[in-house]
C-alpha cells in the first residue's frame, strides 16, 4: 500500500467514482456474480465504404512481412507492387550493404517509383534489456544510423528505448529515459547537420505517451520526435486515441496495426490484428491525425496474432506504472469491453507464416484505402 500512496494510485482513488464503475464491472469477481449470459458482440461499422481522400501517404514498415526476408530493394518493389507511397525500413538487417553509394543507390530507386523512404533501428538505450552491440556501443549506433538515413534520403531515424521489461529494471523506466536523454543529447549536432529527427517510438509497453513526451522534452524537440504505434499503446495500458492525443504534435512517422482487447481472469488481454480487424475507432483516430500531424505517413506494421495477458489486477504489476491515474486505467478497461474473449490462436510458422503476413497485409493496405481513405495512389 505504501508504495501506492507515494505514487498518487491509492487504492481509495483507484475505487473511487466513475473510475470504480468502470474497473469494478470488469473484476473477476463482478463478473461471475452477475450469472449473466453475456450479449453477442455487434460488428463494429468503421465507415462508409466510399470514404473521402485523406491525403496522407500511406506506406509499409518492413517488420509486416518479417519472415519474408526481403532485401531492401525487394521492399521498394514491394511497396510498389501495392501502389504504396512510402516504404519504412526499420530494422538495418534488411541492408545488403551499409556504404552511403548502396544508401544512394536504393533513394534512386525508390524515387523512379515514387516511394518515399524512411529509415529505423534498434535500441539507442544502453542500459536497456535489450541493447545489443551490434554497430557498437550505443553513441556508436545512433551515429551510424543518422550517416545511414541522411544517405538514403529518409527525413527521420526511427529509434527504441526497450520494452516494457525495462520498466521492471533499476530506477524503473524514469532511469532508462535519462540514459535515452543523455545518448540523444550528445548526438544532437550530427542530428541537426543531417537534416533530421530522431523519431522514438513507443515500443512493446515500455514508456506511455506522457514518458515518451517527457523524454522527447528533455532532449529537445528540435531534433527528437515520436514514432507512433497504437498497437504498443494499448500494451501501455492505454487507449490508442488517448496516446495520440498526448503525443500528437511531436510525431513525425508511424508504424500501425488494429487490436482488440477483452477482460481475462487477471486483467485485460490484448491482441494485435490486421487493421480494421480490432477495436479501435481509425476513422475517429485519423480524423484527429489529420490535424495534429499534417503531412506524416501511416506505415502498416502488421504483427497480427501476437496475444498478450496483462495483469492489471496484480499490484507487482500495477507498481510498474506509477504515474498512472485511476481514471487513466479505467478508460483502459473501459475499452476493453468493446469485445468479448477470443479464443486461443495460433500463428502459423515456417513458409506458412509468409503467406499469412502477407494476407495480413494485403487486408490492411484494402482498408486503409477504401475504408480509411489513406494514401495518395
Amino acid at each position: 500500500m505504501a508504495r501506492y500512496q507515494r505514487d498518487g494510485l491509492t487504492r481509495r482513488r483507484l475505487f473511487e467514482g466513475a473510475a470504480a464503475a468502470a474497473l469494478l464491472s470488469l473484476s473477476p469477481d463482478a463478473l461471475a456474480a452477475r450469472g449473466k449470459p453475456k450479449a453477442k458482440a455487434k460488428p463494429q461499422i468503421k465507415a462508409p465504404v466510399a470514404a473521402r481522400r485523406r491525403g496522407i501517404k500511406l506506406g509499409l514498415d518492413n517488420f509486416a512481412v518479417r519472415d519474408l526476408g526481403l532485401k531492401a530493394s525487394q521492399l521498394i518493389d514491394l511497396a510498389s507492387e501495392l501502389h504504396l507511397d512510402s516504404l519504412f525500413i526499420t530494422d538495418l538487417q534488411a541492408f545488403s550493404s551499409l556504404e552511403d553509394s548502396h544508401m544512394g543507390d536504393l533513394q534512386r530507386k525508390a524515387k523512379d517509383r515514387g516511394i518515399d523512404l524512411q529509415l529505423g533501428t534498434w535500441s539507442i538505450c544502453p542500459t536497456s534489456t535489450v541493447f545489443r552491440k551490434d554497430f557498437g556501443d550505443a553513441d556508436q549506433h545512433l551515429i551510424t544510423g543518422i550517416r545511414l538515413a541522411k544517405a538514403l534520403g529518409s527525413p527521420v531515424l526511427r529509434v527504441i528505448l526497450g520494452t516494457s521489461a525495462d520498466r521492471k529494471t533499476p530506477g524503473g523506466i524514469k532511469a532508462r529515459i535519462a540514459d535515452t536523454v543523455a545518448v540523444l543529447k550528445r548526438a544532437r549536432s550530427r542530428a541537426v547537420d543531417a537534416g533530421l529527427k530522431i523519431a522514438v517510438e513507443n515500443h512493446s509497453g515500455d514508456m506511455r505517451a506522457a514518458e515518451l513526451l517527457s523524454l522527447v522534452q528533455q532532449a529537445g524537440p528540435d531534433f527528437v520526435g515520436v514514432n507512433i504505434d497504437p498497437g504498443n499503446a494499448c500494451w501501455a495500458l492505454e487507449d490508442p486515441r488517448d496516446n495520440l492525443e498526448i503525443l500528437g504534435k511531436h510525431v513525425v512517422t508511424s508504424s500501425m496495426r488494429d487490436s482488440v482487447l477483452w477482460p481475462s481472469s487477471k486483467g485485460v488481454t490484448v491482441r494485435w490484428t490486421a487493421m480494421g480487424e480490432g477495436v479501435v475507432d481509425f476513422v475517429d483516430y485519423f480524423d484527429r491525425f489529420e490535424t495534429l500531424c499534417p503531412g506524416v505517413p501511416v506505415h502498416i506494421e502488421t504483427i497480427s496474432g501476437v496475444t498478450r495477458e496483462l495483469p492489471i489486477f496484480e499490484s507487482e504489476f500495477l507498481e510498474q506504472y506509477p504515474g498512472m491515474s485511476a481514471l487513466e486505467l479505467a478508460r483502459f478497461m473501459k475499452m476493453a469491453q468493446r469485445s468479448q474473449p477470443r479464443p486461443p490462436l495460433t500463428v502459423p510458422t515456417g513458409p506458412a507464416a509468409q503467406k499469412y503476413q502477407r494476407e495480413e497485409l494485403d487486408r490492411s493496405v484494402a482498408y486503409c484505402k477504401t475504408v480509411l481513405g489513406l494514401g495518395l495512389r
